[in-house]
């Protein structure tokens, strides 16, 4: 064997075990990947009772009922559709209606979303209370921060337009 076809083996022999721990990983991986999903996504594929996933929408107004124990039953939509939630757990701070939840857990078999985790979103913009409150008495608050920019601008282009 010559040492350019030796080199070939070797390459073929890597690429080739290289392809196949990549395979296995990604097959390891696909069992516990958990996929995100409305409430639309939800009725379109007729998710199986039983079947791990996340369910991301908003919180529906009026929808939220507590009761002993720390369980709580509400709605999340996402514009199209709706799907009760049950869960029993504390819930976050930032959770309330209106607000954007994904919650992680199975439909039951009465279609019903049994949550075991539920997280709440926020937007970019939020600000811990305490910290929001200290920036409006110092008066630095979000309308300073639009107002200076601005101001900047025209700054910078006045004084571009003198040199």
């Amino acid at each position: 064997m010559t040492r350019k076809q030796r080199r070939m083996t070797i390459i073929g022999g890597s690429l080739a075990v290289l392809a196949l721990a990549a395979a296995l990983v990604l097959n390891a991986l696909r069992d516990s990947i958990v996929f995100f999903s409305t409430p639309t996504m939800v009725a379109e594929k007729h998710v199986q009772p039983g079947k791990r996933f996340r369910l991301g929408g908003l919180v529906q107004p009026g929808s939220l009922q507590r009761g002993d124990n720390l369980a709580v039953t509400f709605e999340v939509a996402d514009g199209g559709a709706k799907l009760p939630v049950a869960y029993k757990g504390i819930l976050p701070d930032l959770f309330r209606e209106g607000q954007g939840v994904v919650a992680e857990g199975a439909l039951d078999a009465n279609g019903v979303f049994k949550a075991d985790t539920v997280l709440a979103k926020h937007d970019e913009t939020y600000m811990p209370k305490d910290v929001a409150d200290a920036l409006k008495k110092q008066g630095h608050w979000k309308d300073d921060y639009n107002a200076k920019p601005a101001a900047a601008t025209a700054q910078g282009n006045s004084q571009g337009a003198v040199r």
